[in-house]
């Protein structure tokens, strides 16, 4: 999948150097239930991870690349799909600190709803922010997400051991076109004033 400022491409383990390089940096970790892999090695876990429960049908994984430099910025996911439900989780969101507030993690979930709702027919697509992590949930309410509720002790971190409560987001199919269309609208640069 293709935007101006994102590509999305299949997680493979030939981009565990560059996701390793990309989200070098403490901050980019600090709210997710996975450490901060410390060398390639590391790093190659979390992508064997990603690919075996993809091999499983769990989750689809993506890299993130910047579409206009070409390089890695990070990795996300479709997990929690469920076929009966109509329902899928966009998430395993890993994001490089150069990327913030750029508009390609946003793009990146234009592009995976589009997707979710207008191809797959999904009902509803939720995501699972730890309620802690105020920038992302900053994020998904700038794509028009609704705050559901809160899980608690839905994961333990793996820095510490401690249990983490998550928030629950969502968009359903029937908010889907006014989201798309101001999502869109947000990402068009502006016109030059003249």
């Amino acid at each position: 999948m293709r935007g101006e400022h994102v590509i999305l491409e299949p997680l493979d383990l030939a981009h565990v150097p560059d996701l390793l390089a990309a989200t070098a940096h403490d901050e980019v970790w600090q709210h997710l239930h996975l450490r901060r892999p410390a060398d390639a090695a590391e790093m190659t876990a979390i992508v064997a991870d990603a690919l075996r429960d993809h091999r499983t049908g769990a989750r689809v994984p993506w890299v993130q690349r910047d579409a206009r430099s070409g390089a890695v910025a990070g990795t996300t996911s479709y997990y929690d799909i469920s076929e009966g439900r109509a329902s899928v989780a966009i998430g395993h969101t890993i994001i490089g600190r150069p990327w913030w507030r750029t508009g390609l993690n946003t793009e990146a979930k234009l592009l995976l709803l589009s997707r979710a709702f207008d191809e797959l027919a999904a009902e509803r697509v939720e995501w699972h922010v730890d309620t802690e992590n105020t920038r992302s949930h900053r994020a998904v309410e700038r794509v028009g997400a609704t705050r559901e509720g809160v899980l608690r002790h839905h994961h333990r971190r793996q820095s510490d051991g401690s249990l983490r409560d998550m928030v629950v987001y969502s968009m359903t199919a029937d908010e889907w076109p006014a989201l798309r269309a101001r999502l869109t609208s947000a990402l068009r640069p502006p016109l030059p004033q003249g």
